[in-house]
């Protein structure tokens, strides 16, 4: 049985909420993780934890943090993103909205572009 995005929702919420110690009425699915809810690197662990034992889902270390691709010089000039890049996080990414990140798709900026609506579209695509 397949839940709906509303339920979806809900769970992601309830793990946020856990893992980065905000009130709920602060995750909303425009919220960044990042820059609106606070969350750093050692938090991600505890996100992945919490949506892979709440879905029963496996989630790859490189589907929602895709390091490789930021570290490449292939894909990154000058700190920057090239198109190809984008492409390619686009193609790894489809449940994230990039467009404004490839506006100025700076590395350092790319963190703080995930939303919370972005985790919900991942974990839909994980559970159907």
């Amino acid at each position: 049985m397949s839940l709906s995005q509303d339920e979806i929702f809900e769970k992601v919420q309830e793990a946020l909420v856990d893992a980065l110690g905000v009130d709920d009425d602060e995750v909303t699915e425009e919220a960044t993780l990042v820059g609106d809810l606070g969350a750093e690197s050692i938090d991600f662990l505890d996100i992945v934890f919490k949506l892979e034992k709440a879905f029963s889902i496996q989630i790859p270390r490189d589907e929602l943090s895709p390091e490789d691709i930021l570290t490449d010089s292939n894909f990154v000039q000058d700190g920057t993103v090239t198109s190809e890049g984008v492409a390619e996080l686009k193609a790894r990414m489809p449940w994230a909205n990039l467009d404004a990140f490839a506006e100025n798709p700076r590395v350092q900026d790319f963190g703080n572009i995930l939303t919370v609506g972005d985790l919900v579209r991942y974990v839909m695509s994980k559970t159907e």
